[in-house]
């Protein structure tokens, strides 16, 4: 009998709600996406009790490389664990913006390496490639829709749902995901500031959106979906 796949981990089941599964490409900007996985990396990190935020900062409190090599990876690309001080760690904001679009790739290698989404190469104009990643199999993506909305309907109970309940929000993506209309989302967003890594990502994108529109954006950000 042939082992069970592992249960995705939280930037694969961002990027499974993230991605159309028939055209590859994102429901949102792919910039806020490249923020929102690497957000989900440091999310699951801390879940697995190696990293944890203070006065917003990353630190490294267990070097012990996880199994899953993405995330052992991330792990051993952070600054080692010292005896402390404010000017220890890293800038979780400054880390996301900076290593956001690397970070993404790396996970959708991985998720095309395991047969999970197929690679496509289109050119723009004719000239510029760029990629996108349409689902192997779509009822992967189904499945991440079901179990995302079922959290949902419980209220996001657990810890892991919350988590990812606040990165689809600051990542642009609750319009499209959330199934429970402007209260679900509403109750969304108000997670972002509960969880760092959702916030820290929350941070870039807002940062964005006011470097577009020439500095307007208020400090909660709009925009179509509400986030």
């Amino acid at each position: 009998m042939n082992p069970a796949p592992p249960e995705p981990t939280l930037p694969e089941e961002l990027l499974l709600l993230a991605l159309d599964p028939q055209r590859g490409k994102p429901y949102c900007r792919n910039r806020f996406l490249e923020y929102g996985v690497a957000g989900a990396v440091l999310a699951e990190l801390e879940l697995h009790g190696r990293i944890a935020e203070q006065h917003g900062r990353i630190r490294v409190i267990s070097p012990l490389a996880p199994q899953d090599p993405l995330l052992a990876q991330v792990l051993g690309s952070l600054p080692a664990p010292d005896r402390g001080g404010l000017a220890g760690g890293i800038g979780a904001k400054q880390w996301i913006r900076r290593t956001g679009r690397h970070v993404e790739e790396l996970c959708l290698e991985h998720l095309v390496g395991r047969s999970v989404l197929r690679r496509e190469t289109h050119r723009f104009l004719g000239l510029l490639p760029h990629h996108r990643h349409p689902a192997a199999d779509p009822a992967l993506p189904a499945a991440a829709r079901e179990r995302f909305a079922a959290a949902e309907a419980a209220g996001f109970p657990d810890r892991r749902g919350r988590v990812l309940a606040a990165l689809v929000s600051a990542t642009g993506l609750s319009g499209t995901v959330a199934q429970g209309g402007w209260r679900s989302r509403s109750a969304m967003r108000d997670l972002v500031r509960d969880e760092w890594t959702a916030y820290a990502v929350h941070r870039n994108v807002r940062q964005d959106k006011a470097n577009r529109s020439g500095g307007s954006f208020g400090s909660t950000g709009s925009g179509s979906n509400g986030d």
